[in-house]
């Protein structure tokens, strides 16, 4: 009988150059974004970024990938969030 698994989107990274460009891969949803705040959640948490000017650049939930721009200011891991479903749930109930 085969078991339902979810594939691995591959690792955790962050990747932040000149406190401008921002990469992060293992992305799994997103909670919600504006110019000043983006939450995701990744395969090690949910993530908030602080920062100005803030846009997505590029989404893939296929690939775990997320790119923005704009000025971050900080990065912060939450742990003791409950998962309520992000954005996407949310799109496509």
């Amino acid at each position: 009988m085969p078991e339902d698994k979810k594939a691995p989107k591959g690792p955790h990274t962050i990747i932040l150059e000149d406190r401008r460009n921002l990469s992060i891969t293992g992305v799994t949803d997103i909670d919600s974004f504006d110019e000043e705040t983006v939450i995701v959640y990744t395969d090690t948490g949910e993530l908030v970024v602080h920062g100005s000017g803030l846009h997505i650049n590029k989404i893939d939930v296929d690939t775990g990938e997320l790119t923005l721009e704009g000025e971050v200011t900080g990065m912060t891991y939450n742990d003791n969030q409950p998962y309520r479903g992000g954005l996407f749930a949310r799109m496509f109930r």
